[in-house]
């Protein structure tokens, strides 16, 4: 009895452990860092040089009502089309985007002017990496 105790035990902790690794190495950037979301972010060049991954969140801290963050294809990115497809769009000043696939998401401050004067991001978020193969433990004999 204690021998199937200690299996059932084993395989609970080998299942845990490789389904909610991915959640425990989430990181949380703090888009801007310091200075946050701010007028001519990107000319800062913040994302260069980081790794995002799928499970991350970008947060987003300015001042309500002086700035926004919407959520935005590449097109509507490029030319600063404040009358595009919305894909998100959050206002609290202290938002939290989930990275949730891989790809580009392109990002911009949808008040007049501020996407023109670089108020704007792009992140390529990488897919997760696949969770680590685990062989059966052998059954044992009873």
């Amino acid at each position: 009895m204690a021998r199937r105790q200690a299996l059932l035990l084993a395989v609970v902790a080998v299942a845990a452990t490789v389904c909610l690794a991915p959640l425990a190495s989430a990181t949380y950037w703090m888009v801007g860092d310091e200075g946050g979301w701010r007028a001519k972010f990107n000319q800062t060049g913040w994302a260069d040089g980081k790794t995002f991954m799928v499970g991350d969140n970008l947060l987003f801290m300015y001042q309500q009502g002086a700035h926004t963050v919407i959520q935005v294809g590449k097109d509507d990115f490029v030319s600063c089309n404040l009358q595009g497809k919305q894909l998100g769009s959050w206002t609290s000043g202290n938002d939290i985007v989930h990275l949730d696939k891989p790809g580009k998401v392109w990002f911009f401050c949808s008040v007049p002017g501020h996407c023109d004067n670089g108020m704007k991001l792009v992140v390529d978020v990488q897919d997760a990496a696949p969770a680590p193969v685990v062989s059966p433990a052998p059954a044992p004999q009873w």
